[in-house]
């Protein structure tokens, strides 16, 4: 992962045009008029949504333009922020902005990124709203010439140390230097817009959907390959992994003692292997069994091995993952005993997918 800097690209920004109808704001604010274009159209209904407090409201805006998002998450966030008041519209075109937000609730900033897909295609390119982490400021999410040179030039440097391939490595080096000459990046001003361009990028020159550039607004310290996160860090993702129930949305009995069960992610076993086990000998008695993978992205292979081995009786091979750098290939299979209670050897087993379906819940 890059520190700061890294985004989509934007189209050339122009002036900003005439003031849009607003959200209401609280009496004694300040009103700030988003442009009347495509993209503060759509910002503008966001707002008044998400301000509302309405889950239905929210939850119609989010399906309209095609956005994946928790709902439950979106109203607790609600909830946290008290909403949001427009505070300043830091670059507009027709169909990208980017504005600055404050939560009504603490005082606190957030960043927004957004950009709409191209005209006759609905729906959102980028739609990212960030809060701006304690002590840090909007500055941190801007980008300029050199800081684009810096993390484009940092990411061909992880790649060329680290991707699998390395002939697919200098063809993607080659194509963003390429880009990067022409001046295909001097409209970008933000990272989190240069992470999603040079994503693109990279997956359409090596078609890997793995590869991926994100963006960091507080820089991210730099640690030893391999070196395992500090504690601290380490409660921040288990409390989190607690609070999306380690990815399990649904274990149940239905009629004809059919078992199903649906989980959105292959969180870390050494946090949730606990959970995953309670859920699969939930289950373990069941005549067939669904699993649904339809939303799940993917994660730890080591949880993968965990899940699955509640299918196998024999200890079987799954999967090797190779590393590059150190030449060390980690070897996954089921394994024979295991807590709880297994899913018999007769019962059929079903798996749901879709084109979402990636990744570790490919395999």
């Amino acid at each position: 992962m890059l520190a700061r800097a890294i985004t989509v690209a934007a189209l050339a920004f122009g002036l900003i045009p005439p003031v849009l109808a607003q959200p209401a704001t609280p009496a004694g604010s300040q009103r700030i008029a988003l442009p009347a274009t495509p993209v503060g159209a759509v910002v503008s209904e966001w707002l008044e949504a998400f301000n509302s407090g309405d889950s239905a409201r929210l939850g119609a805006y989010y399906r309209k333009y095609a956005l994946e998002r928790s709902m439950e998450a979106q109203m607790n966030r609600r909830r946290a922020t008290g909403g949001f008041d427009l505070v300043s519209v830091e670059k507009s075109a027709p169909r990208s902005i980017e504005i600055v937000l404050k939560e009504r609730t603490t005082g606190n900033l957030a960043y927004g990124v957004l950009e709409l897909n191209k005209e006759g295609a609905p729906g959102f390119r980028l739609s990212n709203v960030i809060s701006v982490p304690s002590g840090g400021s909007v500055d941190d999410f801007k980008i300029d010439a050199t800081a684009r040179a810096r993390v484009i030039e940092g990411a061909i440097a992880k790649l060329d140390s680290n991707y699998v391939f390395p002939e697919v490595a200098a063809k993607m080096a080659a194509d963003v230097r390429g880009r990067l000459k022409r001046g295909e990046y001097d409209g970008v001003s933000n990272g989190p817009s240069l992470a999603l361009l040079l994503t693109e990028q990279f997956q359409e020159a090596s078609r890997d959907k793995h590869l991926r550039v994100n963006f960091s607004a507080p820089r991210i310290p730099d640690r030893a390959p391999n070196a395992a996160p500090d504690s601290a860090a380490r409660e921040r993702y288990r409390s989190q992994l607690m609070a999306d129930n380690c990815g399990f949305v649904q274990a149940e009995q239905l009629p004809g003692n059919v078992g199903y069960l649906r989980f959105d992610f292959f969180a870390d076993p050494d946090f949730c292997g606990e959970t995953a086990t309670a859920h699969m000998t939930k289950l373990a008695d069941v005549d067939a069994l669904i699993i649904d993978m339809r939303q799940n992205g993917g994660g730890s292979p080591a949880m993968v091995a965990h899940v699955t081995s509640y299918l196998f009786s024999k200890r079987t091979h799954l999967n090797d993952l190779w590393t590059r750098r150190t030449n060390e290939t980690n070897e996954f299979w089921t394994r024979p005993e295991l807590p709880g209670k297994k899913v018999r050897d007769d019962v059929p087993v079903y798996v749901l997918t879709s084109n979402r379906t990636f990744s570790g819940a490919e395999e």
